[in-house]
C-alpha cells in the first residue's frame, strides 16, 4: 500500500485520541433536531477523557449559540467548545490584509463579530474602498448583499470565503451552501477566492493549538470537506453515516478524501474498530473478506473473525478492496459491487 486505508484501534477510539474535532450538522445534529446515538457517544467519550471541540463551516452563528443548541440537545458545551469558520476566515484574513483594515462583511452575526474581534473595521459598502471582502452564509443574504461583495471585489478587494460548502443540510432537506453564493460573485468577477473553511485544515490547526495538544481525531460526515480536511491537515478522520456522504461515496473516494475509521453513528467513540487486513489477496474485515476481479468485487462470509455490532464489516472490506485496486489499476468500467456492501 503507498497510503493508509482503514485502520484498526485496540483500544476504543475515545481512549486513544486525546481530542475529538467534531462536526455539527450531520454529526451532533441536523438542522435543529438531534441526531440518533450523538448525545450517547460524545457524553461516552468525554467520561473517559476524551475532549471534545465542535468545529463548524457554518459561519453564521455565534460559538455560544451553537454551544447553547447543543447544550439543548444533552451535548453539555460552551462557547470555548465551538470553532467556526468565522474565526478561521477572520484568521485568515490577516494573512492577506493588515489587522485595522476596512473589511466588507457579507454574512452573519458570528462573521461579523470574528472580524470585529480580529481588529478589522468593518463598512458596509464597496464605496468604502474596503481592503477585503469576508463572505459567509446568513439565510437573510439576497442579491444587494452579492452585488456589493462582487462590486468591492472587482475594484481590489482580497475575497475570503468562510467555506465553499455547496449544500447545507435542514429539517427539510438539503439547501443552497455558502459555495453557492460565494460562486456568484465568482462568477461575476472571474476572481477565485480564498478559502478559510473545511478541507482546508486551518479551523482543525487552531481547534488543536487551542486545546494544547499534539494531534486529534477529526469526526466528521462529508468526505469532501470534514475527511479531506483530515488528510490535508494529516490527521486520522472517522466518516459517520449519519449525515451527508454515504457507504457508496466512501467507495469511490479519491485518496485525499477517504477516512481512516467508518462507523455508522458515534457510538463507534466507545469501541474498538476492528481492522481490515490483506490475506491472500482478500481484504478481509470480522466476518467479511472482498477482493476485485476483472472489476467485479467479491464479497464473502469467512468461518472466524470478530463480526462488529454496527453491521460494517461488508462495507470496511469493500472500501478497502475498491481503493487498493483503483490505485494500482486503470480501470475501465464500473466496478460492479455486491449489494450487501451498502445494508447495515
Amino acid at each position: 500500500m503507498t497510503t493508509e486505508y482503514l485502520l484498526g484501534s485496540s483500544q476504543p477510539l475515545a481512549e486513544q485520541y486525546p481530542l475529538a474535532l467534531v462536526d455539527l450538522d450531520g454529526v451532533a445534529y441536523k438542522g435543529h433536531e438531534p441526531i440518533q446515538y450523538a448525545s450517547q457517544g460524545l457524553n461516552a467519550a468525554r467520561q473517559v477523557g476524551m475532549r471534545l471541540v465542535f468545529v463548524t463551516n457554518n459561519a453564521s452563528r455565534e460559538p455560544g449559540d451553537v454551544a447553547n443548541q447543543l447544550t439543548s440537545l444533552d451535548i453539555p458545551s460552551t462557547a470555548d467548545d465551538v470553532m467556526t469558520a468565522a474565526q478561521a476566515c477572520a484568521r485568515l484574513l490577516g494573512v492577506h490584509v493588515q489587522p485595522g483594515s476596512r473589511v466588507l462583511v457579507v454574512g452573519g452575526d458570528g462573521l461579523f463579530t470574528a472580524v470585529r474581534e480580529a481588529g478589522y473595521e468593518i463598512v458596509e459598502s464597496a464605496d468604502d474602498n474596503p481592503a477585503a471582502v469576508a463572505q459567509g452564509f446568513a439565510p437573510t443574504l439576497g442579491w444587494s448583499d452579492l452585488a456589493e461583495a462582487a462590486y468591492a471585489v472587482s475594484r481590489g478587494a482580497i475575497h475570503v470565503a468562510s467555506n465553499l460548502d455547496l449544500s447545507l443540510p435542514t429539517a427539510r432537506g438539503f439547501a443552497p451552501g455558502n459555495g453557492s453564493l460565494v460562486g456568484a460573485v465568482k462568477a461575476a468577477t472571474g476572481i477565485e477566492p480564498y478559502s478559510a473553511g473545511k478541507p482546508s485544515p486551518a479551523m482543525y490547526q487552531m481547534a488543536i493549538e487551542r486545546a494544547g495538544v499534539s494531534t486529534a481525531l477529526v469526526i466528521g460526515d462529508r468526505l469532501d470537506t470534514d475527511l479531506a480536511g483530515a488528510r490535508a491537515g494529516g490527521y486520522h478522520g472517522l466518516h459517520v453515516l449519519t449525515g451527508v456522504s454515504t457507504i457508496k461515496d466512501a467507495l469511490h473516494a479519491q485518496p485525499i478524501e477517504r477516512p481512516h475509521y467508518l462507523a455508522s453513528d458515534l457510538r463507534a467513540l466507545a469501541v474498538k474498530q476492528p481492522p481490515v487486513e490483506e490475506h491472500n489477496g482478500w481484504w478481509v474485515c470480522g466476518k467479511s473478506r472482498a477482493r476485485i476481479d476483472n472489476e467485479v468485487m467479491h464479497l464473502e462470509e469467512v468461518s472466524s473473525g470478530f463480526h462488529s455490532p454496527d453491521g460494517l464489516d461488508n462495507a470496511r472490506a469493500a472500501c478497502v478492496a475498491m481503493w487498493s485496486y483503483v490505485d494500482s489499476h486503470t480501470v475501465s468500467t464500473p466496478i460492479a459491487v455486491p449489494e450487501a456492501v451498502f445494508s447495515h
